[in-house]
């Protein structure tokens, strides 16, 4: 037999390892001495050993580990664990590819401008909300800022509480300059009904939502909008829905440099 310090020499495991494997069950020694506590290995424990740390080099944690040398566990089983570990490691390798092109992207970025980007576009995931909307043909723009209160005059008549969600939703699939398909939301809080003008629903939530914050007015909020598409285009992403617009700090003017906007578009891999 062996002692834990000359099998550790030569597993090329540390005695720490080996003392946390005994503990989880995963590799007990042959023999421990009630006196001393020396614990004692034999050589062919060297196989179950390896095979721990094959599976480990696999990136199985202990506890699946431990669940794969079970002797009972069914082959089909086995082979299903390692199928999961390999999706779970292409899914990892494609977010580290995504993250590369986001870096070599910033590179770019810096170098063309020789300076730190104003915005900075950020991939979120966007919970659902409970809204209530009102979705009309614009004139311009602008125009949306003339539904708000016809929203919150509604919420009056039910005497529910405002939200802090507000936002518009364009849905027009290009750029118009009039009839522009846009739609005012607000979360609110309560229970209200749907009317042939007011639309009660939960915006949906979206996984991959791309995201830029522009500080100013929503004069100069065509800033924001130039850098997504070029961002969206350089990281592998395509546009696959309405875009929407958040205004965290609002209010009536258009040229009030106070205001906060998030603007956000729903993307996939293209």
């Amino acid at each position: 037999m062996l002692k834990i310090g000359d099998f550790s020499k030569l597993s090329h495991v540390t005695v720490k390892a080996l003392r946390l494997y005994d503990q989880l069950g995963l590799l007990k020694p042959s023999y421990v001495d009630h006196f001393t506590g020396y614990r004692y290995y034999l050589a062919d424990q060297l196989i179950r050993l390896n095979r721990i740390l094959a599976f480990k080099d696999l990136g199985f944690s202990l506890e699946q580990i431990a669940k794969l040398l079970n002797e009972n566990l069914p082959p089909a089983e086995i082979r299903g664990m390692l199928r999961l570990k390999q999706v779970e490691l292409q899914q990892l390798v494609e977010e580290q590819q995504a993250q590369l092109l986001r870096v070599e992207a910033r590179l770019k970025q810096i170098e063309q401008e020789d300076t730190m980007p104003n915005y900075e576009v950020v991939l979120k995931t966007v919970e659902p909300i409970k809204v209530a909307s009102i979705r009309e043909v614009l004139p311009d723009y602008p125009s949306i800022g003339r539904l708000y209160p016809e929203l919150l005059e509604y919420f009056k008549q039910y005497e529910v509480k405002m939200g802090d969600y507000w936002g518009a939703i364009w849905h027009d699939p290009v750029y118009k300059e009039s009839e522009i398909d846009g739609e005012a939301v607000i979360s609110f809080e309560g229970e209200i009904l749907s009317t042939a003008s007011v639309k009660v629903y939960e915006l949906p939530s979206i996984e991959k939502m791309a995201t830029v914050i522009h500080h100013g007015s929503y004069n100069t909020i065509n800033q924001a909008y130039a850098v997504l598409p070029a961002w969206i285009e350089t990281n592998g992403y395509k546009i696959i829905g309405s875009n929407r617009e958040v205004y965290i700090i609002r209010g009536n003017e258009q040229d009030n440099e106070s205001y906060v906007t998030e603007v956000q578009f729903p993307v996939t891999k293209a």
